[in-house]
Parts: structure tokens; C-alpha cells; sequence
């Protein structure tokens, strides 16, 4: 079939744009349409214009709603970025990636994302990098406060690239270490008393 003679009809499109959200491969997706016409012969396409069409207009798509996101992201960070969380406690198995989420909190309570990350490492070089390309992305402001683990490169990397924002440690990380550091004083119920009004 000549390429001026091949065509994908509306209906078509949105099948294949629907399959490819869906996880279901361009070649699966194209048999579906020769089985459900009656053979190769009564389609007016090819497998390749199936490919054709999911890497030319869906995958387009995807990099247009990505830029969307980035810009609601700078919005949301211009409303609730006085104070971010950084949390790198979830790696990526895989391939043994460091996945970073930059959090804020809006008017309703509500965690929102504000940025994310794969790092090789978190070394201070890294972290530099990352919180600087960071601060670009939000138009170069640094949010007032800033919490993060009990992480020493990311404490020294944060110190650099935004020294006048306020660190402190998030009390999820406080909390899960009070039992190793002060297991001596776990009989002493005015100890865990006064502990727990501290903190």
C-alpha cells in the first residue's frame, strides 16, 4: 500500500492513543485492528504508521503535559513554598537509584509535589547540583525553611546553595530514633513524659 493511500481515521487514533495509556504494545495494538476488520488487506495502515503515530503525537503529548506539571509546580511553589520537605527515603530497586520528592504543604493541609529526583548517589556534589538546578526551576527563590533527614551531605549541600533558609531535621527521623538513642530511660514514665512535651 502506498504511503498517500494510508491513513488513520479519528476513531483509529484515539484506539491507539487509549492502548498505548493502557501499556498494551503498538504491535498488539495493530493486530487488534486486523482482526477486528478481517485481515491485513482491509486496513488502510500499517503496523509502522501505528508506531509511527504513538511516537510522533502521544509521546508529544506526554512532554507538552510534562511542561504543564513543571508549571503548576512553580505556581504551587510561589503559594506554599515557605517551607519544603526533601525526602530521599525511597530508592529505586532497579536501578539503584536515589528517588528525591520535594514537598510543600497547602492551604488545606495537603501534601503537594513541588519537584522530584533520581540521583546516582548522595554525595554533597550531587546534592549541590540538584537543590541549584532546583532553585532555578522555582525562578531562583529559596523557600524559607527546609526540612529534610539527618542526612550530613545534605545538610553541607544546603548550607551552600541556600544559606539563608532554615534547616531542621523532620520529626518523622527524630521519632524513629528516640528508641535506640534513650532505650535506658524507657521504664522511667517521667522521662517519656517530658520527652514526648519536647518534642
Amino acid at each position: 500500500m502506498l504511503k498517500q493511500h494510508r491513513e488513520l481515521s479519528m476513531s483509529i487514533r484515539r484506539t491507539i492513543e487509549n492502548n498505548e495509556e493502557a501499556g498494551i504494545r503498538p504491535s498488539k495494538t495493530y493486530q487488534s485492528f486486523v482482526a477486528a476488520a478481517g485481515g491485513h488487506r482491509e486496513l488502510h495502515f500499517i503496523e509502522k504508521d501505528v508506531r509511527n503515530y504513538i511516537t510522533r503525537e502521544v509521546r508529544n503529548v506526554s512532554e507538552q503535559e510534562d511542561a504543564k506539571e513543571f508549571g503548576k509546580s512553580r505556581a504551587a511553589f510561589e503559594y506554599f513554598g515557605d517551607v519544603i520537605s526533601f525526602d530521599t527515603t525511597y530508592n529505586t530497586n532497579r536501578y539503584n537509584l536515589v528517588c528525591g520528592s520535594f514537598v510543600g504543604v497547602n492551604h488545606h493541609g495537603q501534601s503537594t509535589l513541588l519537584g522530584c529526583s533520581l540521583m546516582k548517589n548522595e554525595e554533597i556534589e550531587s546534592f549541590k547540583w540538584l537543590f541549584q538546578c532546583w532553585l532555578r526551576c522555582m525562578g531562583g527563590n529559596a523557600p524559607k525553611g527546609f526540612l529534610t533527614d539527618q542526612c550530613a551531605s545534605m545538610k553541607r549541600a544546603l548550607e551552600a546553595c541556600m544559606p539563608t533558609t532554615v534547616h531542621r531535621w523532620c520529626i518523622w527521623h527524630i521519632m524513629k530514633k528516640i528508641p535506640s538513642k534513650l532505650n535506658g530511660y524507657k521504664g522511667h514514665a517521667d522521662i517519656e513524659q517530658e520527652m514526648s512535651h519536647v518534642v
